[in-house]
């Protein structure tokens, strides 16, 4: 339908705007149409307390909460009494962040115990899928997040089978099935399917013990665990989620890029791919001060410590000194006192990442865990990854 020109005047003026328009439409075709701007997932875990304001929900994209356990005949269940009443709590922050996506994660590095009996077969296969559906419709949520810690792997003394290998696909796809079955029941269209994901571990032995090629296809994206490189497992100190290799000698060269870099020649897109970011450091005592500390004997770890305790108790101390890997793109704390060194994620190297994830075309980044943060890594990741 078209409007009736009013006078002469006026239909001139329409002609030659048509003609203008005509011809950026031409020079569009010409010179290839622009990009849309890519948007970018930010994901927090979110474990135990689910203390997450209406502002810091606008900041995210999806919310992963932490966990639901399998049980030995394969079943998806909620452990906790509290459960039902958090995940109320993070679904109502829907309210004020409408985009906001709920996933419920299933697994962990605690309760992974039996994900290789849920996988084994057909029909354990169907009942971890028909189990988790029900969780997600019992809660009204949009997702589900698959973290087995690991497939063909003992993890913490798991039940692991060399089959794992192939039956970690074949658990992927029958969920799949499950959950698009359930949202045509729903409603719901493509652009809002029930979303499924995973958290991988970003080290090979995942990739051995996978088949990522196959694997991703049933997925939405790949929530790679690029952090935990060092602690007390590793003999020496070390940057534990260093973006590319430090300057000096690591023997495990283990780095973010790296990770990266496996999952794509193991034929994941990178758009499927999330960095993964630790909203918190870890930490070793007694440790020789040569090299800064870093790849160094020490005497005890330290543990693990909140971002916001770093950031806001430790790193004001005057006897500890803030320090900045340029090579690695990661950020220290030294003790002098007691040969302390903490190695831990700052909106310095959150920024690093960002800019590394844009170049790259992956498709964000994600973080453990929430309540680790004073809110100002989740603000960096907001401004520098829209």
């Amino acid at each position: 339908m078209t409007n009736p020109m009013p006078n002469p005047e006026a239909r001139q003026h329409s002609i030659c705007l048509g003609t203008l328009l005509a011809l950026s439409v031409w020079l569009v075709a010409a010179c290839g149409s622009p990009e849309p701007s890519p948007e970018y997932r930010r994901i927090g875990y979110v474990h135990g307390t689910v203390d997450v304001s209406a502002e810091e929900a606008r900041q995210l994209t999806h919310i992963n909460y932490a966990f639901a356990n399998v049980t030995e005949e394969g079943r998806v269940v909620l452990e906790r009494e509290r459960d039902s009443m958090r995940l109320a709590r993070l679904r109502a922050l829907k309210s004020e962040a409408p985009n906001l996506k709920i996933l419920l994660s299933i697994g962990g590095w605690a309760w992974s115990d039996y994900f290789s009996n849920a996988a084994r077969t057909d029909s354990s296969r169907a009942l971890f899928a028909r189990t988790a559906v029900d969780l997600l419709r019992t809660h009204n949520l949009d997702g589900l997040d698959i973290d087995w810690e690991y497939p063909g792997q003992a993890g913490q003394d798991n039940v692991y089978r060399p089959e794992d290998r192939k039956n970690f696909t074949r658990l992927l796809r029958t969920v799949r099935r499950h959950l698009d079955r359930q949202g045509q029941a729903d409603g719901r269209t493509d652009d809002d399917r029930y979303l499924l994901t995973i958290a991988a571990g970003a080290d090979a032995d995942f990739l051995t013990h996978t088949r990522m090629a196959e694997a991703h296809a049933p997925l939405d994206f790949v929530n790679l665990m690029t952090y935990d490189f060092h602690g007390r497992w590793s003999g020496h100190t070390g940057h534990h989620a260093n973006l590319y290799p430090p300057a000096v000698p690591d023997t495990m060269q283990r780095s973010a890029a790296a990770a990266v870099d496996r999952f794509v020649n193991a034929g994941v897109p990178p758009a499927k791919l999330v960095l993964g970011v630790p909203f918190y450091g870890r930490g070793w005592a007694g440790v020789e001060p040569e090299m800064d500390g870093l790849y160094r004997p020490y005497d005890a770890s330290r543990g693990s410590h909140p971002y916001d305790t770093l950031a806001n108790h430790l790193a004001e101390r005057p006897d500890f000194v803030r320090r900045w890997d340029p090579a690695a793109r990661a950020s220290t704390l030294w003790g002098r006192k007691d040969s302390v060194l903490i190695t831990y994620e700052t909106p310095r190297s959150l920024r690093a990442k960002a800019h590394y994830v844009q170049s790259r075309g992956l498709g964000g980044v994600m973080y453990w865990e929430h309540s680790a943060d004073d809110g100002t890594l989740l603000r960096t990741l907001h401004e520098h990854l829209p």
